[in-house]
């Protein structure tokens, strides 16, 4: 399966020699049933160095709060990594889908996004 892999800030360092400075577009060649945690493997991309994730345009994960490490991907997914210091997408200032694996942790614990922090390096 190919997917569409975008990197920004910082995370462009885990693309390839045509990274351009602030970010790496990359398509992939994955087997089928690779999850967030295989494709991070992939990259040699540590998940602590990712901040705010969105798969296919839905918020998948936080800093601190990643329950998509096990989601599986899709052939023409799309799927976008932001560093710790990347600002909201622009595109998302009233609100953003959520993908199913963070929608769940916060049906059940609201408070969960409040809590979230980022790892002291």
């Amino acid at each position: 399966m190919k997917i569409e892999v975008w990197l920004y800030g910082e995370l462009s360092q885990y693309g390839d020699e045509r990274a351009r400075k602030g970010f790496a577009s990359l398509s992939l060649d994955l087997q089928e049933g690779t999850t967030i945690a295989g494709l991070l493997d992939t990259l040699k991309m540590p998940t602590e160095k990712r901040g705010i994730t969105f798969v296919n345009g839905n918020l998948s994960a936080l800093p601190g709060l990643q329950p998509d490490l096990g989601q599986v991907l899709m052939d023409s997914d799309r799927i976008s990594f932001f560093d710790h210091r990347s600002m909201w997408p622009f595109q998302y200032r009233h609100g953003a889908a959520m993908a199913e694996g963070l929608k769940g942790v916060l049906d059940t614990d609201p408070e969960a996004i409040m809590h979230h922090q980022q790892k002291e390096e």
